[in-house]
């Protein structure tokens, strides 16, 4: 268990797309436990962010950590069942781009994902709002996607720009 360095945008397996667990076979606990410690030594480092997907420390495999608020969450093989009509605009950063800049992106306001706990229990979880874009930007990770291809009309502002305006 360790942190991992980050896989940066413009690495090209960034754009693979992350092969499923297997409980039998792979380290799941390991892969779970490096997400975690990568993403709270990042929290610490960088002073902001609240997830990150197994293809960012080099997992290619699809897996998602959420830390935030007092929340724990791990996806294991995470599926996007259903997506709301009602989409919403929200600025979105990424470690894999050393959240060095924002882009405004556009998200579905409600989705409901089923995926595997640790241990292998099936979930199904509805998210709204603040997590329904986190989770998101998560799940794209595991195909393959980047925020970057989601920014509306090349609205990018620099971090501190975005702390500026919109940092509480």
């Amino acid at each position: 268990m360790a942190r991992k360095e980050v896989v940066m945008i413009g690495d090209p397996l960034l754009r693979q797309k992350a092969e499923p667990v297997d409980f039998a076979a792979d380290p799941v606990l390991q892969y779970v436990a490096d997400l975690r410690d990568t993403l709270r030594s990042l929290q610490q480092e960088k002073g902001l962010g609240r997830a990150i997907a197994a293809p960012q420390i080099g997992y290619l495999k699809r897996i998602v950590y959420m830390e935030a608020s007092g929340q724990t969450i791990t996806m294991i093989n995470p599926e996007i069942l259903s997506r709301s009509p009602e989409l919403f605009d929200v600025w979105d950063s990424c470690f894999s781009a050393d959240v060095a800049f924002f882009g405004l992106t556009r998200r579905h306001r409600a989705i409901q994902v089923a995926y595997q706990d640790e241990l292998g229990r099936q979930i199904v979880a509805d998210f709204a709002d603040d997590l329904s874009e986190l989770f998101q930007h998560e799940i794209d990770h595991l195909d393959g996607v980047l925020f970057i291809d989601h920014i509306i009309d090349q609205q990018i502002i620099m971090r501190s720009e975005w702390e500026r305006r919109y940092r509480l």
